[in-house]
């Protein structure tokens, strides 16, 4: 509690108190504002993070690790330098020295081409081992299970990871023929069925945006390496809301994907189901539709629960 100061007013300052006492006064109140994965933003203060005073512009810095992580976990595409710098209003030079040391240490992947940052194969080894330690993947892992036991094929949680397919959580059949992808595990989007349906799902111009920068690489005799075509296959893939792989990325197998969407309708992830056609034709495995968007809405529950 603060108390009077019981000595006159000196000359100087012509108030109760000395300068010192009013300093400590002053930084003694809270600092108040919000974080909104960009910076700290004091209230009534539009600042960068750089101006900000005492032990919360420190805090800011320290965090601006975490911060680049988020920002391209959020984004559709690589980053740039310039890109980040704009957004975390850090100066270029400060910020190259911070992506070139978490490039080093594998949280950050420089695509080539001056294409931009993704994660890193460490950073996405870390948040898949955080989901894995939660009961959140016990349950996905449960729905995963209940859907192979009906089906008999493998099937998958897939995520959009900057123009790449993740691999987050899967079961596999327990038929002896079989396609070994382990979680954590990426895949190229425009050969695949979750790939593809993330893709389709994009606004237009969204889309063409990261179509200019993937490499159409042809994995099979089947893979559509042609933009036109690939964007005409989108098109059918967005009216049926079904995202199909037929032997385009590995010759011999099958696949479907269904949407996985958040409380807010937006599409957060897919289930995804694979076999070979030695088993299964895409036309056979395209009839498991409805049991895999069941399991896909018991998904979306679960990765967006609805408040109470």
């Amino acid at each position: 509690m603060l108390r009077p100061d019981p000595r006159p007013p000196s000359a100087e300052g012509g108030a109760t108190g000395t300068l010192a006492e009013e300093t400590a006064i002053k930084r003694s109140k809270p600092l108040t504002g919000h974080y909104n994965s960009t910076a700290w933003v004091e209230s009534g203060v539009g600042e960068a993070p750089e101006a900000a005073d005492g032990n919360a512009g420190e805090d800011i810095r320290r965090l601006r690790p975490l911060t680049v992580l988020e920002h391209l976990s959020e984004a559709s595409q690589p980053l740039t330098l310039a890109q980040l710098a704009a957004t975390m209003r850090v100066p270029k030079s400060t910020l190259m020295r911070l992506l070139r040391s978490m490039e080093a240490q594998g949280y950050l992947l420089h695509m080539p081409a001056e294409r931009g940052y993704v994660p890193g194969t460490r950073a996405t080894t870390l948040a898949l081992r955080m989901l894995r330690g939660s009961n959140i993947r016990r349950e996905c892992r449960a729905v995963l299970r209940n859907l192979v036991r009906s089906l008999g094929e493998t099937c998958n949680l897939t995520v959009p990871d900057a123009g790449r397919v993740l691999y987050v959580e899967r079961i596999d059949t327990t038929a002896p023929l079989r396609m070994h992808l382990p979680p954590g595990t990426w895949v190229p989007m425009h050969c695949t069925a979750s790939g593809k349906l993330f893709l389709a799902s994009m606004p237009l111009l969204e889309r063409r945006s990261i179509l200019a920068q993937l490499q159409l690489t042809r994995h099979s005799p089947r893979t559509i390496t042609e933009r036109r075509e690939l964007e005409e296959e989108l098109e059918r893939i967005a009216r049926r809301g079904v995202g199909i792989d037929n032997e385009e990325f590995v010759l011999g197998m099958v696949a479907v994907a269904v949407p996985v969407r958040g409380k807010d309708g937006s599409l957060v992830a897919a289930v995804a189901c694979h076999a070979p056609t030695a088993r299964r034709s895409l036309d056979e495995l395209l009839t498991c539709v409805p049991e895999l968007r069941a399991a896909a809405d018991a998904m979306g529950r679960i990765l967006s629960p609805a408040k109470d």
